[in-house]
């Protein structure tokens, strides 16, 4: 009964999004202010419908109902709970109800809030709705979640091994959460070129949507890249695959939106460029939901599956992208602006900025989906690996670190490049000191390395630097210079902070990808291996079962210079139903680095393979991921938000008198 409800309510929201579409543009085009008004209402209608047909999912789920088919394929009686709730969203249909829910959501939220212009937030619900309904579409004709299975089989197939893991099931809703909030700066950008209207309050409106987008992206990418450290057993953290990459292209655009979008509201400039900036956001990701859903590619992170649902989805696109570029190609002539600049100020960076992110994400895009155009025309397959990206991405993310630290310093409308590194000059030093170290440690090796962890220090100390002198710290004190900081404005100290943490994210991406350590041998009981300054002895390798699976499970002590530190276990699981294995390693975590060991195949002569890693500053990366997000989260908070955290700040030192 659950699931022909959760059937039959996907239908009417199928109508519903049908409304939202419709009725807007039609009250907006005759007039009819009842009928523009009625996009909000049907909006959070939508949203009720679409989750309670999700609801309806995470009971058959919850309940082990095996007349589902999702039910089936994706769960079993011995599956821990937490990972049933999880494995909704685990599969094709569950993840595009997931996507579908959330893409509800942002409409409803949406249609929550009053607008300044009630007509333009109506016509932006009508693209929304028209998106929806495209899904919504997509769902019930040929991913039904709700199929049932007769005679219904006594237990499922079980979830997917490497999905059975707590990072996986909270890294694609927040990834959905990024992907889809970029169809609302979509929605409001194609409304905005139908009325000809895009400027500062069109900026003021879609900036926050903007932010809470790429803040959710950024969250979603860090946690995919956190899992595929520790869960693959391979030592890394990324590895140019094309889902990877799907993620990544909208996150680089998006990027350049939330800049562009800044002079648009502050100076009414970069009007073309902000509006083609959010269409392309968006539609990277629907681009990246055609390269998982198509079954073009193989991928841990790809749901492979019939080519047909490729080709539904592929209409979409071409709806969808080549509509909106249809329409900005005939619009965007239109768009004026008076705001004049010089090259030399912070629009002039912000547009240096834009073009080293776009041409960055171009050159992800070619590689991405260069291979795939060849096999299509030819044949041929062709592998574009980890050279090609760090041929041509590295070096653009080097002038990007460059050039961030200055550009934050100049003025609106007119800067002084020389001020701005006159007052750097204290962080150039250290920037050289590190880069002169770097060479020291690692030469000849490692000699781009050094140069960018030179780059790193520079961009985040002039991050930290600039926040420095903007606080006044030493002339008002630290109470002054709280109070002093949370009078700056919002977007300066969301910049500033995600600045900082891009800075911490090189530390960290140099360390665990290129300084790393690593060694593969064979290990018995008693012996040792010495990596990253620590000795690690295999102490022993025992086997023991879990609830779905059995394991293979050794046992390491670490120590440095004969002390004894502590001990650290690394398993080998098999999945029986699935017929699957995978690894769970044994990682100790420090801010020095990480021991990242992984236990292998156990041959009768020569014992067990051991992959040892150490990784110096692994976990800086996920530090910097999270002060990136929190700088987001920074820019869009209201002023009041800010400056009552800040006043709790202002209090600690007093409380400690």
């Amino acid at each position: 009964m659950i699931p022909e409800l959760g059937q039959f309510v996907l239908i009417l929201a199928l109508a519903a999004a049908l409304l939202q579409a419709l009725l807007p543009m039609a009250g907006a085009a005759r007039g009819d202010r009842v009928l523009t008004a009625s996009a909000r209402s049907i909006a959070i209608a939508q949203f009720i419908l679409v989750a309670l047909a999700f609801a309806a999912l995470t009971w058959a789920h919850a309940n082990s109902d095996f007349s589902v088919r999702n039910v089936v394929e994706n769960s079993h009686t011995a599956k821990p709970f937490v990972y049933k709730l999880s494995g909704v969203w685990g599969n094709h249909e569950g993840s595009m109800l997931l996507w579908a829910l959330i893409l509800a959501g942002y409409g409803g939220v949406l249609a929550t809030f009053a607008a300044r212009d009630e007509t333009l937030q109506a016509r932006a619900l009508s693209i929304q709705g028209a998106v929806a309904a495209a899904f919504l579409a997509f769902i019930i004709f040929t991913s039904n979640p709700f199929a049932r299975v007769f005679p219904a089989p006594p237990d499922g197939l079980d979830l997917n091994p490497l999905l059975q893991d707590p990072g996986l099931a909270i890294h694609p809703p927040f990834l959905y959460l990024g992907y889809v909030g970029f169809s609302i700066t979509f929605a409001y950008a194609i409304a905005g070129l139908i009325a000809g209207k895009i400027d500062r309050d069109w900026a003021a409106a879609v900036r926050p949507w903007a932010l809470a987008a790429w803040v959710f992206l950024t969250i979603g990418i860090g946690l995919g890249s956190w899992w595929a450290y520790y869960e693959l057993g391979w030592g890394g953290f990324w590895a140019w695959d094309p889902v990877e990459n799907a993620s990544f292209m909208p996150w680089l655009a998006g990027t350049a939106f939330i800049h562009s979008v800044r002079v648009l509201e502050k100076r009414d400039a970069l009007k073309v460029w902000t509006v083609l900036l959010a269409i392309s956001a968006f539609s990277l990701s629907l681009i990246g939901t055609f390269l998982v859903r198509s079954g073009i590619i193989t991928s841990v992170h790809s749901f492979a599956v019939d080519p047909t649902r490729g080709i539904f989805i592929l209409v979409i696109l071409a709806a969808v992208i080549g509509g909106s570029l249809l329409l900005f190609a005939l619009r965007a002539p239109l768009l004026n602006t008076n705001a004049r600049f010089d090259p030399v100020s912070r629009e002039g960076s912000i547009i240096a900025n834009n073009i080293l992110l776009s041409v960055a994400c171009v050159t992800v895009f070619v590689g991405t989906f260069y291979p795939l155009f060849v096999e299509i025309m030819n044949g041929n397959r062709l592998s574009v690996g980890a050279p090609y990206f760090n041929a041509t991405f590295l070096p653009l993310m080097a002038v990007l670190l460059l050039i961030i630290a200055p550009a934050a310093m100049l003025s609106w409308k007119r800067g002084d490049i020389g001020e701005a590194m006159r007052r750097l000059w204290p962080v150039g030093i250290v920037a050289l000191l590190v880069f002169g170290a770097a060479l020291f440690v690692t030469w000849p090796k490692y000699v781009a390395a050094g140069l960018g962890a030179g780059l790193a220090f520079w961009a985040g100390g002039g991050a930290v630097l600039d926040l420095i002198n903007r606080s006044r710290v030493r002339a008002d004190g630290f109470a002054g210079a709280v109070k002093n900081i949370a009078a700056l404005p919002r977007p300066y100290l969301g910049m500033n902070t995600a600045h900082l943490g891009l800075a911490i994210v090189a530390i960290g991406v140099l360390g665990a990808g290129i300084w790393r350590s690593e060694q593969v041998l064979f290990m018995n009981p008693g012996e040792a291996i010495s990596i990253g300054g620590y000795e690690v002895t295999l102490k022993t390798v025992n086997q023991a079962e879990g609830p779905n699976y059995v394991l293979e499970r050794a046992h390491f002590d670490v120590s440095r210079n004969g002390k004894y530190l502590r001990s650290l276990p690394a398993e080998r699981r098999f999945y029986p139903v699935r017929g699957m294995q995978t690894t769970e390693a044994g990682i100790w975590t420090s801010l020095k680095g990480d021991l990242y060991l992984v236990i292998g195949e156990r041959n009768e002569q020569r014992g067990a393979v051991v992959r040892a890693w150490y990784n110096p500053f692994a976990v800086w990366l996920w530090i910097g991921a999270g002060v990136m997000a929190f700088g987001g989260v920074i820019a869009a908070l209201p002023r009041r938000a800010l400056k009552e955290s800040m006043q709790t700040v202002q209090a600690i030192p007093e409380a400690a008198e």
